[in-house]
C-alpha cells in the first residue's frame, strides 16, 4: 500500500487540484482515496493508474456539488488556491503542463462538476472518451457531447481568446515594470501595461480580509484601482518578487519573509500587456506557496 501511496500519490493530486481548485481539498480527496482503495480487495484491480483516476475523480465530483452551497455565502470572489510549485511523480509526464496555469484554473470555475471533469481528463490527462465514460458512469457519446460544451464555453470567454505565454525574459520585464508602476502610483506607465479591456479580481478568503469585492472590468476602472492611493495600499507596505506559481513567473508579496499575497497576471495574445489581474488575500488560500 505504501508503494502503491508513493506512485500514485502526485499523480491523483494533479488530478484532483485541477478539478477543485484548491491544494488543501485536493490533498483531502487524494487521503480519502487511498484510504478506501487500502480498505477494499485489491486483486481484481487490473489498471491501478484507471483506478486511482477515477477514484479521486468521483470524490471531487461530490466535493464540488457540495461546495456550491457554500459559495453562495462566501464573501466576495472566490478564486483557485494558487501553488509554488507542481506535484512531480513517475506519472507527471501524462499531464499537459498548460493546464496548471493559473489562468486556466480560473477558466475551468465556469464549467458545472461534470464538465470539469471531462475537460480536465480529456485535456489536461489525455484520456480516451471511452475511458472518462467508463469513470463517471456515462456514454461515450454523452462524454463527447459534454466534452464539446465545455470547449465552446470557455471559448466564449474573453481572457480564454487573449491569453498568451508572456514567457521567459519578456514576461519577467514586464511584471517588474508593473510593481515599478504599482509602487509609484504612475498613471502613464500603468496605462502602457494595460490591454484594451482589463479585468481585475480579488479573493479575500471569503472573510473581512479588506480587498475589492466585484470585479473591476474596464481599462478606466482598473486603472484608477491600481493607481489610487487610498486602495490597496496595504500591497505596496509588502516587499514584492517575482516567483514561480502554477508554472508560470507571478508576483508574491511577503512581510518578514511570510506570504500576505499572490498576484497572477494574465498577458495578452502577444505577451505585451496584461488582460487579467488575479490578487489572493485570504491567508487560508496561500498556505501552498514557499
Amino acid at each position: 500500500m505504501e508503494e502503491l501511496f508513493l506512485s500514485y500519490k502526485a499523480y491523483a493530486f494533479s488530478i484532483a487540484y485541477r478539478m477543485l481548485g484548491t491544494a488543501v481539498d485536493a490533498e483531502d480527496a487524494v487521503q480519502d482515496c487511498f484510504a478506501e482503495l487500502q480498505r477494499r480487495d485489491r486483486t481484481g484491480i487490473h489498471n491501478m493508474k484507471a483506478y486511482v483516476a477515477k477514484g479521486i475523480t468521483n470524490r471531487c465530483l461530490n466535493m464540488l456539488n457540495s461546495a456550491r452551497s457554500r459559495r453562495e455565502t462566501y464573501i466576495g470572489e472566490w478564486l483557485p488556491e494558487p501553488v509554488s510549485e507542481p506535484y512531480d511523480g513517475p506519472e507527471a509526464a501524462a499531464e499537459r503542463k498548460d493546464t496548471l496555469s493559473y489562468a486556466f484554473l480560473v477558466l475551468l470555475e465556469r464549467l458545472s462538476p461534470t464538465e470539469r471533469a471531462v475537460f480536465v481528463l480529456r485535456e489536461a490527462f489525455q484520456y480516451d472518451y471511452g475511458d472518462i465514460a467508463e469513470m463517471l458512469g456515462k456514454t461515450e457519446a454523452n462524454c463527447r457531447q459534454i466534452f464539446s460544451r465545455a470547449k465552446r464555453t470557455l471559448q466564449a470567454e474573453p481572457s480564454a481568446a487573449m491569453a498568451g505565454p508572456g514567457t521567459g525574459m519578456a514576461r519577467s520585464g514586464l511584471l517588474r515594470r508593473f510593481t515599478d508602476a504599482f509602487t509609484a502610483y504612475d498613471v502613464s506607465a500603468m496605462l502602457e501595461l494595460l490591454s484594451d479591456h482589463p479585468v481585475l479580481v480579488a479573493d479575500g478568503g471569503g472573510q473581512d480580509v479588506h480587498t475589492i469585492l466585484r470585479p473591476m472590468v474596464g481599462r478606466k476602472g482598473v486603472l484608477a484601482l491600481l493607481t489610487s492611493r487610498r486602495v490597496l495600499n496595504r500591497l505596496r507596505e509588502l516587499e514584492p518578487s517575482v516567483e514561480t506559481v502554477n508554472g508560470e513567473e507571478q508576483l508574491v508579496f511577503r512581510q518578514d519573509g511570510e506570504v500576505k499575497a499572490v498576484l497572477c497576471l494574465v498577458l495578452d495574445r502577444a505577451g505585451e500587456q496584461i488582460q487579467s489581474f488575479y490578487l489572493v488575500v485570504g491567508p487560508e488560500k496561500l498556505g501552498h506557496v514557499f
